[in-house]
């Protein structure tokens, strides 16, 4: 079974993600590297404590200078490839930036990017990223640094010359190879519409368009049985701490990670499709910029978690990037008291299990998430008739197509 995937990397950069057909050989080096990557980055992890303990600065340039140092003094680690090293050492960098940065900023605590960790052996999944010194593509082969050649399946080619590439391997044990190539720009022919966009948990996505709201596929849901089987399955097979685990519990694990996978995977072919379409029928999307995170702590958190509304937003944003679309992020606060109307804001926050919004001001009468959906468009600049070229009548709580 091959894989492709295209995410987004950064403005002028996107991601491709292939395949990746492993000999025996090269998996055992490929394993050794990441010992060794491991290694590095437990190491990095210690040096940051002592620093932080020391009130002592421990910057990229004090971690390269301890990763020259460390390869100069251990022959282990000098066998490896350089290049992988380095890597790590300035992803540990950039994570311990981000986690000080969003520590001394106001931000939430469940916004905050956390620490780094130590990677634990046999529990950390192996991940290798190289730059354009540390491998090359000949004869449609991945020839990386350290003389490990592994075959690519090629389900499509890529647009031009990649610039790095990350080798990784997932929870079923399947390697990939993702690469980071220049971004291309396939502009679609304008249709002169705009949309409004509103997440929630009943519907994953509620529109101005009645034709592009977006309903929960529930994929979780339904094959909610089937994981609870093997969970259990997986419970009873477990020996005590200490002891090897039988084959018998390490198939079982596997089934529950094909599970999950296989659910990950509807989630995201769901998530573009319908980021397609919304893309292909409208030039401008107000969409929510809506951070699904908190809503882990709530009572709604299996169903928004099923939903899968930061994959879906995500696809949507990269999408509309992707084909040239105008993308407007519209901040969610007071969505759901504000009127598209006439504008005027409620005085209390509405009930969930209210669905009706009702304006007391104008007297505008709507269902819930509708209004929500116009009054993206409304924060963005945009006209709300422009939807459907005509002003909505919300007082009948319709929307025309």
């Amino acid at each position: 079974m091959t894989e492709t995937a295209r995410e987004r990397v950064d403005s002028g950069h996107a991601r491709y993600t292939y395949r990746l057909r492993v000999p025996s050989t090269a998996h055992a080096a490929l394993r050794t590297e990441w010992d060794r990557c491991r290694w590095i980055w437990n190491e990095c992890v210690v040096r940051s404590k002592k620093a932080h303990h020391d009130g002592e600065d421990c910057g990229p340039a004090r971690l390269d200078r301890m990763l020259t140092e460390a390869r100069r003094s251990t022959p282990w680690l000098r066998e490896g490839a350089s290049v992988p090293q380095q890597q790590l050492v300035r992803d540990f960098a950039r994570s311990r930036s981000k986690a000080l940065k969003d520590i001394n900023s106001r931000l939430p605590l469940q916004r905050r990017a956390g620490m780094p960790r130590h990677k634990k052996k046999g529990k950390a999944l192996p991940t290798l990223n190289y730059t354009r010194r540390g491998f090359r593509l000949k004869n449609g082969h991945l020839h990386l640094a350290g003389d490990v050649v592994l075959t690519v399946v090629w389900s499509r080619n890529l647009p031009s010359e990649p610039s790095s590439v990350r080798v990784y391997q997932d929870s079923l044990g399947h390697w990939y190879a993702s690469f980071v190539v220049p971004a291309l720009v396939d502009t679609l022919p304008l249709t002169g519409k705009t949309i409004g966009i509103d997440w929630g948990v009943r519907e994953t996505a509620t529109t101005t368009s009645d034709t592009h709201d977006l309903p929960h596929a529930q994929q979780g849901r339904k094959t909610a049985e089937r994981l609870a089987r093997y969970q259990r399955m997986v419970a009873r097979r477990r020996r005590p701490k200490g002891q090897a685990q039988s084959m018998g519990y390490r198939q079982a694990q596997r089934e529950v990670a094909k599970l999950h996978k296989k659910v990950a995977r509807q989630r995201q072919d769901t998530g573009r499709k319908w980021a397609k379409s919304v893309v292909r029928d409208h030039d401008v999307i107000a969409v929510e910029d809506f951070r699904p995170k908190f809503l882990a702590k709530t009572t709604m958190a299996r169903k928004a978690a099923d939903a899968a509304i930061g994959a879906t937003k995500q696809a949507l944003i990269e999408m509309g990037r992707k084909h040239g679309r105008d993308i407007h992020l519209v901040h969610p606060a007071h969505t759901t008291m504000d009127c598209a109307q006439c504008g005027a804001r409620a005085k209390h926050a509405l009930p969930l299990s209210e669905r009706t919004y009702t304006c007391t001001a104008c007297g505008t009468v709507s269902p819930r998430d509708k209004n929500s959906a116009r009054v993206m468009l409304v924060r963005a600049g945009l006209n709300p008739a422009g939807a459907d070229r005509v002003r909505p009548d919300c007082s009948r709580g319709s929307q025309a197509a």
